[in-house]
């Protein structure tokens, strides 16, 4: 099997992130529920995890970063936790369903929403950001990186053009945390919302959201957390405060490896590979005369990721015929449907190749001749 679906979740996990995983579910308790061993251990577990999380993200204040199920759930805590009707936000026509759906929701609520464009090449004009801004402008929620096409926004101009307006900047890095080298001391994103099971290498179902010192959400979830049993009101000191209920302790434990494996390979030797990766496929890709590539390979830095198209063919018959012959890929609408239309691929949808640094250049090139062979079988004969 030939695994192109790294973007979905990354596979094949490192060995040490299923053997935390089945030494927490067989060594821990349940942290903050007890006074003895089992739960002490789940505790010091827990804490590891959060301080290790703050250290690769360049945060000093461990009690900022709190765990989730995953990026989306991060994000739900964050817009609803924020905005409020009347409230004016600006996000991008590259962002994910996570983003898009809880903003539609809100502006259906009061909150007022603008959609930054982007062009042919799915690239965001965030220039567009300066005639967008309004007096009740409260925050920008942007994707770092676009699962869909690989692109890269411009982090500097968007963190510094916020710095400027005192704007909230919530970034999701569900694509980017675990490639991209967050600096949180020195960076003023406000909000980082991270999931664990894709550059993190850790296990599905744990995430996290780190909020910046001085910035209080509303909580998602209130209920049990181990501290303040008597008082009617949810604990609002961080984490406690957006850590309602049992967490994911055996999740958090593979997180905490997954975090282990990547500061080991070092984010340098990881972009550099995966970079080299993405490159070799492209060039071998970009010759089939049927396809049509997606996203701007001009860019010094943008996601390991190709995503096209065979003219004539249906996305999900060129992924499913790729499957017969073991190679995974993705096809269909990427939960990115603003950015699908403005490539014109709506209806087609797309075929995504998505790699890590544990792909080899061999597995590409034979996905590339399977790729050919397609082409020269169905393209150009309107296939679906």
């Amino acid at each position: 099997m030939i695994y192109l679906d790294q973007a979905a979740t990354s596979f094949p996990k490192p060995p040490q992130v299923g053997q935390a995983v089945v030494s927490a579910l067989q060594t821990v308790g349940n942290s903050g529920r007890g006074g003895h061993e089992l739960s002490l251990s789940a505790s010091r577990l827990i804490f590891e995890a959060r301080l290790e999380a703050a250290r690769f993200f360049g945060s000093s204040d461990p009690s900022r970063i709190a765990f989730t199920a995953n990026a989306t759930e991060s994000l739900n805590q964050a817009l609803f936790g924020l905005l409020e009707p009347g409230d004016h936000v600006i996000t991008t026509a590259q962002e994910h369903n996570s983003v898009l759906r809880p903003l539609f929701l809100l502006e259906r609520r009061g909150v007022e929403l603008t959609i930054l464009p982007v062009d042919s090449r799915g690239v965001v004009d965030l220039e567009a950001i300066r005639r967008e801004l309004r007096p009740n402008t409260r925050a920008v929620v942007a994707a770092h990186g676009s699962n869909l096409t690989g692109s890269l926004l411009d982090l500097g101009f968007l963190l510094g053009f916020c710095r400027e307006h005192g704007l909230i900047v919530i970034i999701d890095a569900a694509q980017t945390a675990g490639w991209y080298p967050y600096n949180l001391a020195e960076q003023p994103i406000d909000i980082l919302c991270f999931t664990g099971h894709k550059a993190l290498y850790g296990p599905q179902g744990v995430g996290g959201i780190y909020v910046r010192p001085g910035l209080k959400l509303r909580p998602l979830k209130v209920g049990g957390s181990g501290v303040q049993t008597f008082s009617q009101e949810h604990p609002q000191e961080m984490p406690e405060a957006l850590e309602a209920g049992t967490l994911n302790t055996p999740g958090i434990a593979g997180l905490l490896a997954g975090l282990h494996y990547v500061q080991a390979q070092g984010l340098e030797k990881i972009q550099q590979l995966e970079a080299d990766l993405t490159s070799y496929f492209h060039g071998l890709v970009k010759e089939i005369p049927e396809v049509v590539v997606y996203g701007d390979f001009q860019a010094v830095h943008r996601l390991p990721i190709v995503t096209l198209n065979l003219k004539g063919v249906g996305a999900s018959l060129v992924s499913q015929l790729l499957a017969e012959r073991g190679i995974c890929t993705r096809s269909g609408g990427h939960c990115a449907p603003l950015l699908h239309k403005a490539l014109g691929t709506q209806d087609q949808g797309a075929v995504r190749f998505s790699f890590s640094h544990l792909n080899t250049k061999a597995e590409l090139a034979e996905t590339a001749a399977a790729l050919g062979e397609i082409a020269r079988q169905y393209g150009g004969k309107q296939h679906g």
